[in-house]
């Protein structure tokens, strides 16, 4: 690998080649699930075998700290499902305390949530976002394998009374499945201060056959949205993919995550490091640089940036999914969607 000078790691921290900069990591701590998503894991998790273990809690602090260092102002823990870790607290916890470090979100299926969400933000998630295929309780357990969508629904409440003022829902948009409940949802943010976002469904390689029956593009709700009055919203640093818009008669937001969309790479600001220890500069397209050596000793954290910043530099300018490109993903989960 080429060096690279350790004063460039402090002076252009994470920048890549076409000047994005990036201020989010999506870190994935487990790719285990106990729901069996018909676009992600629909057979339900199998374990590798002869595999490495998932990052323990110190490597996942070292890996944090070092993002930290570069300019990364909010770390996402995903999976998988992340709550499913016996150590999930410990991780939040640890992840809050780094200097830098404004916001620790939570990606979930909102198996855990009724139960756990209080401490939860006691431990130092500052938002969460929770999936919700479906507000048919049959259809949600159509879609997810698991007749959990009382409880989820409930969790979704319960965060409220704990405290957060906004939760975000997450929704894959499928083609006469769920996309045929786009005004139920409405009706369900507008009193309520959820930001609901449809994903359009992505392939992978594991889903092709599904994807094209089930694929339906989000520009179909957005002229709806912008018919009925919606207006879209300015991004901030640190936000994720989604177009978000609002209605002064909505207590609601919804957003729309289009990676399909012209240009979607443009404002890419958000890098992954799996649950193995890989960093991976796309979700999509390449096999991912390995960091785990580097996570065994506070006294790697020169090396470990250095590394880092060197990798960005070959970050592609897209993703190339609107040319059939997927890629090596077999499915999400795999890398924390």
């Amino acid at each position: 690998m080429q060096s690279i000078p350790i004063k460039n790691v402090w002076v252009s921290r994470l920048v890549d080649a076409f000047q994005r900069t990036y201020y989010y990591l999506r870190l994935s701590i487990t790719d285990q699930c106990n729901f069996r998503c018909n676009y992600c894991l629909p057979n339900g998790y199998q374990p590798e075998t002869d595999k490495p273990s998932f990052l323990t809690l110190s490597e996942i602090t070292r890996v944090a700290q070092a993002f930290a260092n570069m300019g990364t102002k909010k770390i996402r823990l995903t999976g998988g499902e992340p709550t499913l870790r016996k150590d999930f607290l410990a991780i939040a916890e640890n992840i809050a305390q780094i200097k830098g470090i404004n916001q620790v979100a939570l990606t979930t299926n909102g198996y855990r949530m009724l139960k756990d969400v209080e401490a939860w933000k006691r431990a130092g998630i500052t938002s969460i976002n929770v999936s919700v295929d479906s507000l048919d309780p049959k259809m949600f357990h159509q879609i997810t394998g698991i007749n959990k969508f009382e409880e989820v629904i409930r969790g979704i409440e319960r965060a409220f009374e704990v405290g957060y003022e906004k939760v975000k829902v997450n929704s894959v948009l499928m083609k006469n499945l769920n996309d045929i409940e786009f005004n139920q949802f409405l009706d369900w943010v507008k009193h309520r201060p959820i930001q609901m976002r449809f994903i359009e469904l992505m392939q992978t390689g594991e889903m092709n056959n599904f994807f094209h029956r089930y694929h339906l593009s989000g520009q179909v709700l957005a002229d709806k949205l912008i018919s009925q009055g919606w207006h879209q919203q300015q991004k901030a640093l640190t936000d994720g993919p989604a177009k978000v818009f609002k209605h002064s008669d909505y207590k609601g937001e919804i957003g729309l995550i289009m990676p399909y969309e012209k240009n979607f790479c443009t404002s890419c600001n958000r890098l992954r490091v799996s649950s193995k220890g890989k960093l991976h500069l796309c979700l999509f397209g390449e096999e991912g640089i390995e960091l785990r050596d580097l996570l065994q000793s506070d006294e790697h954290q020169t090396l470990l940036q250095a590394r880092i910043f060197a990798a960005l530099q070959g970050k592609r300018e897209h993703h190339y999914l609107h040319q059939g490109d997927t890629g090596i993903r077999n499915h999400l989960a795999s890398i924390g969607g």
